[in-house]
């Protein structure tokens, strides 16, 4: 007759119950050191982007003038102090950009509303704000 085994054979049926609470406690610690680290850099990202925009724009309309123009109505929100730019571009039919226009400007006053020309190479069908910086 064949000898029958007692006990299971050592390491087929993965560690023992000890070294699967060390781990299982290890990766908790981790998981925890970077689900804090996550948690602060979102906080240092959201506190910089909110308190870094000293300058915010809207294109608040556009009409085509003609074939080679586009009147744009910008307001500008900034800080006293703030200078910078704001970057308006026009479309064609084809999404190809058909013009661009840098609209600076300088300290004072905390609101700046105005209507600027952009000259286009072709018939343009709309119009859009691509941002505004500071300096």
């Amino acid at each position: 007759m064949a000898a029958v085994r007692e006990e299971l054979p050592a390491g087929r049926y993965g560690r023992s119950g000890d070294g699967d609470a060390r781990a299982d406690r290890r990766l908790r610690r981790l998981g925890v050191v970077l689900g804090g680290a996550l948690v602060v850099l979102l906080g240092w990202y959201g506190y910089h982007y909110v308190i870094d925009r000293s300058v915010s724009g809207e294109l608040i309309k556009f009409k085509r003038i003609s074939a080679t123009e586009v009147e744009a109505h910008l307001e500008v929100r900034k800080d006293r102090d703030a200078s910078g730019s704001c970057t308006l571009r026009s479309l064609a039919e084809s999404f190809g950009e058909v013009g661009r226009k840098d609209v600076r400007f300088g300290p004072g006053g905390t609101r700046i509303d105005e209507v600027v020309t952009i000259r286009t190479t072709e018939s343009a069908t709309s119009t859009e704000l691509v941002g505004c910086t500071s300096d």
